[in-house]
């Protein structure tokens, strides 16, 4: 693996780290000044639309997705760095058309959308003039084992008949979004991984509620919101499956692969924003006659995170190299291994920057608890560390199996 950056992705890392600096940084205050908490319908901030047509005109716009004709055409190695330097800030992403869940819904009706879907529900994405959700989490079972969701995506006669209950529905909320990409289950008689499928479901469909905006640790996440949505007999016409019943645990499997790289690079760029934060409060604060960096622990606390965030960047980076050199079964245990990594690492040095930062430390003047909170709630999206952990573990137990000529242990853990 070649560690340097190539010359395309060292020109875009230096125009978007130009661009978050001379606009987007500068732009903080007022995004959380115009944004109005608590109250719903939310409204965009209308410094959002100020900025996206900014980036837009830079060419600094789909800069997540490889292929060329939809975006900027960068490896997942290449966008690997931007993705870092967009998770400095939770509003930057929107700002150059890269946030989730857009970007693994771009994703999957690039790869397995018909030409119809994706001139309806793809260009406007692409143009940045709608938002979308995800639903695929449900109240009822444990959604870290996604066959045992209940959601049904029927077939009658000539539509597609929905009905369930689905939450953390992320993004639902936004003033923009215009349509969910529903998962749920077609056929209970088919092969295990292939009973589900995908639907694209427009936001006004009759019998589609939303009941409520979920808060994480107190908040709304404005104006992007967590929602929990019913379904309730929504009728759709048969062309608005995604590649067609059956296909939603092989469609669901090509989204999270590069998203979870995007994920775990954010995590890394926010746990560098804590860790500034952190040393520059070490610095300038006194306390019994000394700068806080002189006391205690704490120059052990910084020297462990700096090691924690490159040990963590470095074994993202060599996932995404995998991805694009082996695809993503071949990097299957790496992706896992990160998806544990990112987070729990990202978590525990935001974590330490609030401590250091004192009572300060957890209020709003400072970014660090929603940092914390972002980092907090990746330990379960996209799967729970034990989840991956299991794939690891059955990963590597196979192969040193097979490597010492031994029977390979036989479990129910996929």
């Amino acid at each position: 693996m070649d560690f340097a950056h190539s010359s395309k992705a060292q020109g875009y890392i230096d125009r978007v780290l130009a661009f978050i600096a001379d606009h987007v940084t500068p732009s903080e205050a007022a995004y959380a000044a115009q944004l109005k908490h608590g109250e719903r319908p939310w409204t965009l901030p209308p410094i959002m639309e100020e900025l996206k047509a900014k980036a837009k005109a830079a060419g600094l716009w789909n800069l997540f997705l490889p292929d060329a004709e939809f975006g900027a055409g960068l490896t997942n190695l290449e966008y690997a760095p931007l993705a870092e330097l967009m998770g400095r800030s939770l509003i930057t992403p929107e700002v150059f058309n890269c946030n989730a869940p857009d970007t693994g819904n771009m994703e999957v009706l690039v790869q397995y959308g018909s030409k119809a879907q994706q001139e309806q529900w793809l260009q406007p994405l692409l143009e940045g003039r709608t938002r979308s959700a995800f639903c695929m989490t449900e109240p009822e079972v444990a959604s870290s084992d996604a066959t045992n969701m209940r959601a049904t995506a029927l077939v009658q006669g000539g539509d597609i008949v929905l009905n369930g209950r689905k939450w953390w529905s992320s993004g639902i909320g936004h003033p923009h979004c215009a349509f969910v990409i529903f998962m749920g289950l077609t056929d209970p008689d088919a092969p295990k991984y292939a009973q589900h499928s995908m639907v694209l479901v427009p936001i006004a469909a009759p019998g589609l509620k939303i009941e409520r905006m979920v808060p994480v640790f107190g908040a709304l996440d404005e104006p992007y919101g967590h929602g929990e949505v019913s379904f309730t007999d929504v009728r759709l016409p048969l062309d608005h499956f995604i590649g067609g019943p059956g296909r939603g645990f092989e469609i669901a499997q090509g989204r999270l692969g590069p998203g979870r790289i995007h994920h775990c690079m954010r995590l890394i760029g926010a746990a560098e924003r804590a860790l500034e934060l952190m040393c520059q409060r070490a610095l300038t604060r006194v306390a019994f006659g000394k700068p806080l960096a002189l006391l205690g622990g704490n120059r052990d606390i910084i020297a462990n995170a700096r090691m924690a965030i490159d040990q963590a960047r470095l074994l993202t980076l060599k996932a995404a190299w995998l991805m694009d050199t082996v695809g993503v079964k071949g990097a299957k245990s790496e992706i896992s291994q990160i998806k544990v990594v990112a987070p729990n690492m990202a978590q525990t040095v935001i974590d330490q920057a609030i401590q250091m930062h004192g009572g300060a430390g957890l209020s709003e003047d400072f970014p660090l608890t929603a940092l914390y909170a972002y980092a907090r709630m990746l330990r379960l999206a996209d799967g729970p560390d034990e989840v991956h952990r299991a794939s690891i573990a059955k990963g590597e137990l196979k192969a040193q199996a097979e490597k010492a000529g031994m029977e390979v242990v036989k479990t129910t853990t996929r």
